[in-house]
């Protein structure tokens, strides 16, 4: 039968290379630490150190062919028992969230409810920037997760995937849409009074560098910092606004909004999830993160 102490001792006296050190790192004596040395090595038959004035080093035929499996074998124990611990653990602390008001709004409201009823020890720390922000926080550290507007350069960050999908297109009250018409020349949008998001967000740019590229320039005549308030301009007949699809279904249900399609139309686009690059992530945000990932 494996005795897997006998396995941590050996790990322990290689890493450290000496008895004395290896004795302290474990909490025991040192000629504990020599007879389990003994003990592995008449199992196993073989020596496993070289006894030498610098120390304890791996035999060249023995100690150095085990070596990187026993420390494959007991980080995997670890692990393990780090999953079994965290699972069994009650999630406490706090959790700083970076999102656009409107991205809290549309997507994250409802998972911070069920979070906070599941988890009432967790403190939410709810930072409301646009993604361009919210991306310098997450190279900072300043925050834990985060929640963008895809496209993004991903130097630096940890993006961990996709909440959503996103399909932007242009909505407008009866004024100015006809329900059920055709398809308009996206260049076209531009001789209507548009609405749009202001010039330094992901969004903004996604769309402009698009129109560009198929030879349509979009100049919106009124920029906001709001997509609700964008929303609301476009229902009372100030212009055409541009908004993801999934941000209007219900304004387009009931007919107080209407889509006015383009050829072409705009691309998709998604809302991504990420972390700070190399940083630990807390139990509690591993939670967060599972409302998202399906494993909930």
């Amino acid at each position: 039968m494996v005795n897997l102490e006998l396995y941590r001792v050996f790990y322990t006296v290689a890493k450290c290379g000496s008895l004395t050190r290896a004795a302290d790192e474990l909490f025991i004596s040192q000629p504990a630490v020599s007879q389990a040395i003994k003990q592995l090595e008449g199992q196993l038959g073989t020596p496993l150190f070289n006894r030498t004035h610098r120390g304890m080093e791996l035999s060249e035929h023995g100690g150095k062919q085990i070596f990187d499996i026993v420390a494959r074998a007991l980080s995997e124990l670890d692990e393990a028992e780090n999953k079994l611990r965290e699972h069994n653990s009650s999630a406490t602390g706090s959790i700083r969230i970076s999102a656009s008001d409107t991205i809290f709004s549309y997507v994250l409201i409802d998972k911070i409810a069920a979070f906070h009823e599941k988890f009432p020890a967790v403190k939410l720390n709810l930072i409301n920037c646009i993604t361009t922000e919210t991306l310098e926080l997450l190279k900072k550290n300043k925050c834990d997760i985060a929640f963008l507007n895809l496209p993004v350069p991903e130097e630096g960050i940890n993006l961990s995937g996709v909440v959503m999908p996103l399909h932007d297109i242009f909505v407008a009250n009866q004024k100015f849409a006809s329900p059920g018409a055709g398809a308009r020349p996206l260049q076209s949008m531009h001789d209507y009074p548009l609405l749009m998001l202001g010039q330094n967000t992901v969004t903004r740019k996604a769309i402009v560098s698009f129109s560009r590229s198929v030879g349509a320039q979009l100049q919106p005549e009124i920029e906001c910092d709001s997509l609700e308030l964008m929303i609301r301009l476009a229902k009372i007949g100030a212009g055409i606004a541009c908004v993801p699809k999934e941000y209007v279904r219900r304004e387009l249900e009931e007919g107080s909004l209407f889509e006015m399609k383009t050829e072409p139309s705009l691309p998709a686009r998604a809302i991504g999830i990420a972390f700070p690059k190399n940083q630990p992530v807390s139990y509690a945000t591993k939670e967060f993160f599972k409302l998202f990932n399906g494993q909930e």
